[in-house]
């Protein structure tokens, strides 16, 4: 823990190269995703001209509906933006109907979305006929069917783009729609997106962006961005929130109302402090307002897109953080990683350009920071007090450590260790055995007038081993060697069996010596002594039958483990 905190006090002193704050291009997180939206209508009409020879004639009609700008949140090239864009409530069959009729006829009809009447009646009948719907009568097929057209911006410029299908529309022109790719899309990790906020601003004149273009993209024709402010208030139901200038220096609503004119509508308006996306363009002419952001996730819903981001994206913003923060030097190999994902992205292929151009110049604050020399006027922070620091908690810890480890009591030692009944080691798992007594000649085995109550726990070995070395007795009940006399009250060497004299007195049923018992019993653990004796003979050394403990001739119970003598 010392350590780790010398540690963080060193890296605080030290100049926070990675501890950026947000890019201040905000708006290029959104603009790679920026996209041109054309629709149009394909019109294949039939007029049956049977005034004189029945003759049948085919046209085809490219009917443009409506243009603007989308956004695409996610990688698979799904784009959000308006209905107006992609849909028409102009009658197109109408007009297809006008444009066949003045050039098969040779009448003069206005090339338009209205209903005309001709002054000839039999011409007229048969203009009638030719509109929607379509009737028994009819003298016109007509078949429509709309066709959109998604331009993405990369270099060099897509002049063809990629279809797209539109997976929703709403009810009104103002309304959020979604679409999808139905051919290719570019790049094989996907496309670039835009981060979708969660709300919009509620702060009255919070700043924001708005991005679009206002033609295909090319290298004449880059993508669009001007600033604007939010005004408080404003729901679906009135048509959207408004902008206006919290200073009052610019008529925003004209502003943003002829950007939308000019190409912007449906375009991304994007929050000024993380450069997510808090609605789309609507209006026009004097008046641009946005729709919010829950409509729009609200559509997508509807369409069961997801929004979400890609590959490209994170390493995109990587790469920003650096050039916005110009380390020019480290943004070079970033925008080329993005390029590797994306190669037409339009941002980041610009951007190489300017990073490769400021590398290791004045400007570059990596190069800077390398070349930089400790401060000789003292005003900057030096790095030796927090070194000191952390060395000293390291120091403070280590004395502490001994101190506690010394106040600590001393363990045991292992092996044999001497106490009141002698050594005797330790068992299995480490619990010590007790040690036998030892009783210097002459003496008695114990002090029968003593009469000391011992507490004994039953976790220690009911049997107590003592290894044997040469020239030492075997224990109880083993057949002696050659010159070993047995002798009683000796323990076996460990993994031998422990054997115990029995008690030779008679018990109140006996008569006698039993001399006839010449067997070992079935409770018994070894050959019985042969130590006789009856009740006038001489009283024998008496072992406890569950310890192996000697036992003096007044005890009834064992003065180690209280086993019972008469049990």
């Amino acid at each position: 823990m010392a350590l780790l905190g010398g540690l963080a006090l060193a890296v605080a002193a030290m100049p926070a190269a990675l501890a950026h704050e947000h890019p201040s291009g905000i708006t290029d997180l959104v603009t790679p995703a920026v996209v041109r939206v054309e629709a149009t209508a394909h019109v294949d009409i039939t007029l049956l001209d049977h005034i004189g020879e029945l003759v049948h004639v085919e046209r085809s009609y490219e009917v443009p509906i409506g243009v603007g700008t989308g956004t695409v949140v996610n990688p698979d090239g799904a784009t959000v933006t308006l209905t107006g864009v992609v849909k028409t409530d102009k009658d197109v069959e109408v007009h297809a109907a006008n444009k066949i009729f003045a050039e098969h006829h040779k009448v003069k009809i206005p090339d338009d979305f209205e209903r005309h009447t001709l002054k000839d009646e039999t011409l007229n009948r048969h203009l009638q006929e030719c509109y929607p719907p379509k009737k028994p009568t009819a003298t016109c097929i007509i078949d429509v069917t709309t066709e959109v057209q998604v331009f993405p911006n990369i270099v060099p410029a897509d002049a063809e783009g990629f279809k797209a299908e539109i997976m929703h529309t709403g009810d009104r022109p103002e309304s959020p729609a979604v679409l999808m790719p139905v051919s290719r899309a570019d790049g094989g990790a996907g496309m670039p997106t835009a981060p979708l906020a969660a709300k919009v601003p509620d702060k009255e004149g919070s700043p924001v962006a708005v991005a679009g273009f206002t033609g295909r993209p090319s290298a004449g024709v880059k993508e669009k961005v001007d600033i604007a402010h939010l005004q408080a208030g404003g729901t679906a139901g009135s048509g959207g929130r408004r902008f206006k200038d919290p200073e009052g220096k610019v008529d925003e609503p004209p502003k943003v109302g002829k950007l939308v004119d000019q190409g912007l509508r449906g375009g991304p308006v994007i929050e000024d402090k993380k450069g997510e996306v808090v609605g789309l363009l609507v209006g026009g002419g004097d008046d641009g307002r946005m729709i919010g952001i829950r409509e729009v996730t609200e559509a997508l819903a509807a369409a069961k897109v997801t929004a979400r981001r890609g590959p490209i994206d994170a390493a995109f913003e990587q790469a920003l953080t650096r050039f916005h923060t110009k380390y020019y030097g480290d943004a070079v190999p970033a925008f080329e990683r993005v390029l590797d994902l994306y190669p037409g992205h339009a941002v980041a292929a610009a951007h190489l350009k300017t990073s490769q151009a400021k590398r290791g110049t004045a400007e570059d604050e990596g190069t800077k920071r390398a070349a930089a020399q400790p401060d000789p006027g003292g005003t900057a922070l030096p790095l030796w007090p927090f070194l000191v620091g952390g060395g000293v908690l390291v120091a403070l810890v280590i004395v502490g450590t001994i101190l506690f480890l010394r106040r600590q009591p001393a363990s045991e030692p292992d092996g044999d260790v001497p106490g009141e009944y002698g050594g005797n080691g330790t068992g299995e798992g480490g619990v010590p055995y007790p040690a036998v007594p030892v009783t210097p000649a002459g003496q008695s085995t114990l002090d029968d007038g003593a009469s000391a109550t011992v507490v004994v726990g039953r976790s220690f070995p009911s049997l107590p081993k003592v290894a044997t070395g040469p020239g030492q007795p075997p224990a109880p009940g083993q057949s002696p060697g050659p010159g070993r006399p047995s002798v009683p009250g000796q323990l076996s060497a460990p993994g031998q069996p422990v054997l115990v004299a029995r008690d030779p007195g008679p018990k109140p049923h006996d008569t006698g010596p039993r001399t006839h018992d010449t067997g070992p019993r079935a409770h018994d653990t070894g050959p019985r002594s042969q130590a006789g004796g009856g009740a006038g003979g001489a009283a024998a050394q008496k072992y406890c039958t569950a310890c192996g403990m000697r036992l003096g001739p007044a005890h009834r119970f064992c003065g180690y483990c209280g086993h019972s003598v008469e049990a």
